[in-house]
């Protein structure tokens, strides 16, 4: 198993004020996504992670963002195992001062 990446929401807001195509899953609950989401994020909360396998291309890589990176954190443990390449970022959406959308 690798170590897991970290990112902090202010590497994040840079980065995607350069990449178009960066891969954001939100593992938050539906009433703390309905606050607000990181544009371009997928939702898809914690627990249904394993269901939601096939949705995921090994080959690609995933930020994971949750409210605090608690969740996030255990969420990149468990996809690191299975061989995902996955980056948690730290402070999750607590931490985070850029733009949100609401969830569509």
């Amino acid at each position: 198993m690798n170590e897991v990446k970290t990112i902090t929401p202010e590497e994040l807001e840079k980065l995607l004020e350069t990449e178009d195509t960066l891969n954001l899953i939100d593992v938050r609950e539906d009433e703390e996504v309905a606050e607000g989401m990181i544009l371009g994020a997928v939702h898809i909360p914690m627990g249904e992670i394993p269901e939601h396998l096939d949705k995921l291309d090994i080959n690609q890589e995933y930020i994971i963002i949750c409210r605090s990176g608690g969740r996030s954190g255990r969420t990149c443990d468990y996809l690191n195992e299975l061989g995902y390449k996955v980056t948690n970022m730290v402070g999750g959406m607590l931490k985070w001062t850029g733009h949100t959308e609401p969830k569509l």
